[in-house]
């Protein structure tokens, strides 16, 4: 069953937090998103606003409630609480400590950190087994994907209610079983990228290579098919037969590369300092990010006709 009620709270207005109140939002939910910065209420609603109008979904501020503080959300109300505060494991345990005390106790408590434990951010507190993980992709309106995340100490019948929602918000939610650093779609990522950081470092290819061999080649396959799936229609034994020759050829590494450690170290962040694999002018990096939304945008339309 899904959660009973449409209300949920949304704690932090960044960007992250801002676009998760969105889906909500598109999916007919009121939404309290908790920001303690006034300053930045402004720009919190434009953002919710854009990205409902991307997703296909008239702006309701009606639905929308920006408070300064927990004490402020409506608690009698609320049917699930997403925690989008900054990556400090401390202040994701104080928060949910206070939420403990705040919440009903049949609310679904879930964080979206993609890199803490939901069991270690729950260490200690009594109200564990209805904690749980819900971690969005960036941009959260257009990434289909979210992962539910079930802690040592979950009830799965809370992530089955989450997932349920989830999908009625228009999500595609897979349910992770265990709370392992990374999760399941990070794990996988960082896979990729091992192997892509190495072939760089290697000289067997440029970042730009790398990026078209993805984008254009086996990348492209993945909008149709996962990578399982992909294998399937194509033979599990021919990728066996491949994967004898390559698998023991791949990267290893127990660290992130040179060519990936000294850019972080010399402050070549990519576009928030203007230069990382490739160099950005302000004009270059909105265009990148105009384009990158455009194709995501675009992308949903394949992805919706197949879920239609």
């Amino acid at each position: 069953m899904p959660l009973p009620s449409q209300a949920a709270a949304v704690l932090r207005g960044g960007t992250m937090g801002a676009d998760v109140a969105a889906i909500f939002i598109a999916g007919g939910w009121r939404a309290a998103v908790v920001e303690p910065s006034r300053a930045r209420w402004p720009a919190l609603r434009d953002r919710v606003a854009a990205a409902c109008r991307q997703i296909g979904a008239a702006p309701d501020p009606a639905r929308l409630a920006v408070l300064g503080s927990l004490a402020e959300a409506p608690w009698s109300d609320l049917s699930l609480v997403i925690e989008c505060v900054p990556e400090s494991l401390a202040l994701k345990q104080s928060v949910f400590a206070e939420l403990e005390r705040l919440a009903r106790p049949d609310t679904p408590l879930a964080s979206n950190s993609s890199s803490f434990p939901i069991s270690e951010i729950g260490r200690g507190l009594a109200t564990r087994p209805r904690m749980l993980g819900l971690h969005f992709f960036m941009p959260a309106h257009l990434v289909p994907c979210v992962e539910v995340v079930r802690g040592k100490a979950t009830d799965p019948a809370v992530c089955d209610a989450v997932a349920i929602t989830m999908r009625g918000l228009g999500k595609v939610p897979v349910q992770v079983r265990k709370d392992v650093p990374g999760f399941l779609a990070n794990r996988l990522q960082h896979a990729l990228m091992r192997e892509a950081f190495a072939l760089i470092e290697q000289g067997l290819a440029s970042p730009e290579d790398v990026d078209n061999a993805v984008r254009f080649g086996f990348g492209f396959r993945y909008l149709a098919a996962g990578p399982i799936l992909q294998k399937d229609l194509s033979g599990l034994d021919v990728h066996a037969a491949a994967a004898t020759t390559i698998y023991h050829t791949l990267a290893n590494d127990k660290a992130p590369p040179a060519c990936l450690r000294d850019r972080v170290a010399q402050g070549k962040l990519g576009v928030k300092t203007g230069e990382g694999f490739y160099k950005w002018d302000p004009e270059r990096a909105a265009s990148a990010q105009a384009h990158y939304e455009r194709a995501l945008t675009d992308a949903l339309v394949i992805l919706k006709r197949d879920r239609s």
